[in-house]
């Protein structure tokens, strides 16, 4: 196994904390950013302990709250704990923790759904005041200021450079081979802004360390703790078949000659069907050996990476289990020259998107029958996770496709209506829909081509006749509603409890 244990033998002088003391530094109304992106890279104690002081200081009757910047989504020992104790009053962007969205939804935390590509220039905009302090986990640090963050480094590079004073979580549950992993690089703002020289997924533009003022750093909290990484369920057969038609929707796109032969990089969401569909197309043997630039790295890619199917992976994490860390780790020789971890204004830089010709490939909350996808919201009010680099990707994309199930609970609910609750990639952007049914491919199709071809190709059995219903009674025009009915389906859950009661 590698060694985890040893920290850095470069730190003498910067002063050794604890969390408890760290958190001490955190002052309400405080703007903090954090490193990580996803659970990985994220710290865990000082947050944790910011939480308990949250709660101390509640029951003493004082106010604390803080507003929270991260890459993305973190884990329950911040996002969790944070919410639980009422310490976020303001948060940006992504997250996945059950706790916070439940928050969110009941209106206890403003949370701004910003696209992951944009956080960190807003915060260098001004766009929400000054970071009063910075969090960031490292796996070593000098006495000079050189910080090399761990497994994810979302928004870190700016965290470190805007905020007033630092603290650094050393975490020894990460591997010091990892030095060489990382591509720092910081975008310049306008009206300067300059090209980001990123012409293939394996190019290397920066340095694999954040440079600090170590006057800045308040402290160093010298912690062990593994990251807070989600296991991952078996595909089942509904996603398995996803998987297929999405693999064979490239293969055809491949054989026509619309990708390349050499074909060309992919982006992939995260969660069980991003993973089965890399799997599918791995085991595709017209399928030539891919890169990727994506924003996280997750299982099916390092599994990728060893049989050579994947030859590169470009990313802001590596969110994975935690027995694939293990294995990266244990591997580094391997993978040093496979692997690559940047700042999410680079992975997600639109820029580089379109340049590369990235295939992006994304999964929907539902999408109604002219192409519309609504990622975030359930029945257009509560907050499920958030937008995140979905829309990066599908905007700027080569070919952008969607996943979901026709269908779920049981059949109570059908993922494709007649009119999303809400929009977060329109029409416009969203060149693929693809269910276990079928395949809708909307490129170059009216909306009313668009209808037919969702609906004949994507839509649930149970649910056809009413999608056939719906337009039929629709006012005819470019696009055809009828306003009074488009949201019928959802009506008929909300009184119901089954879509397949709506009436036109």
């Amino acid at each position: 196994m590698h060694q985890k244990k040893s920290l850095n033998i470069n730190l003498m002088a910067l002063k050794r904390i604890t969390a408890a003391e760290a958190a001490r530094f955190v002052k309400n109304g405080d703007n903090v950013g954090l490193s990580g992106f996803t659970p990985a890279g994220t710290p865990k104690a000082v947050t944790h302990e910011i939480g308990i002081m949250a709660r101390e200081l509640h029951e003493k009757g004082q106010e604390f709250q803080i507003n929270l910047f991260t890459g993305a989504s973190t884990g329950d020992s911040c996002d969790g704990i944070l919410s639980r104790e009422h310490a976020i009053r303001f948060r940006a962007p992504y997250t996945t923790n059950e706790d916070f969205r439940a928050a969110v939804n009941r209106g206890d935390i403003a949370y701004n759904d910003v696209n992951l590509s944009c956080m960190a220039q807003e915060l260098r905009y001004g766009f929400y005041g000054k970071l009063n302090i910075g969090i960031l986990e490292a796996f070593d640090i000098t006495d000079d200021g050189k910080i090399w963050v761990t497994a994810g480094v979302g928004i870190a590079p700016t965290v470190a450079r805007l905020a007033d004073k630092l603290i650094i979580e050393l975490n020894a549950a990460h591997a010091r081979c990892a030095k060489g992993l990382h591509d720092i690089y910081e975008l310049t703002d306008p009206p300067y802004r300059r090209e980001v020289p990123i012409y293939k997924p394996d190019d290397r533009i920066g340095k694999d360390y954040i440079q600090v003022d170590p006057s800045k750093i308040l402290g160093v909290v010298e912690v062990n703790i593994r990251d807070e990484a989600r296991d991952l369920t078996a595909p089942n057969e509904i996603t398995l078949q996803i998987a297929h038609n999405v693999a064979q929707f490239l293969i055809s796109d491949l054989k026509r000659g619309v990708i390349p032969s050499t074909f060309l990089p992919l982006q992939s969401g995260v969660g069980n069907v991003a993973n089965a569909v890399l799997g599918a197309l791995g085991e595709e043997p017209s399928v030539p050996p891919f890169q990727m630039y994506t924003e996280v790295i997750q299982d099916s890619v390092i599994d990728l990476l060893r049989k050579g199917h994947c030859t590169f992976g470009s990313a802001s994490s590596l969110s994975v289990t935690l027995d694939t860390l293990d294995g990266i780790y244990d591997d580094m020789e391997f993978f040093k020259d496979k692997l690559v971890l940047r700042p999410t204004e680079i992975s997600n830089n639109p820029e580089v998107v379109r340049r590369l010709g990235l295939i992006a490939m994304n999964t929907a909350l539902e999408a109604d029958i002219y192409g519309n996808v609504n990622s975030t919201h359930v029945g257009g009010t509560r907050m499920m996770n958030g937008v995140g680099g979905s829309a990066d990707f599908t905007r700027n994309s080569f070919i952008s496709i969607f996943s979901c199930p026709s269908e779920v609970k049981g059949g109570k609910i059908s993922a494709i209506v007649p009119m999303c609750t809400h929009v977060d990639h329109n029409e416009h952007s969203v060149n693929v829909i693809i269910t276990e049914q079928g395949i809708a491919d909307l490129r170059g199709k009216s909306p009313a081509d668009r209808a037919k071809t969702i609906i004949e190709n994507c839509v649930h059995p149970d649910y056809k006749q009413l999608m056939w219903d719906y337009l039929k009674v629709a006012r005819k025009g470019h696009t055809s509603h009828a306003l009074d009915k488009a949201f019928a389906l959802h009506k008929a859950l909300a009184e119901k409890g089954d879509m397949r009661l709506a009436e036109f």
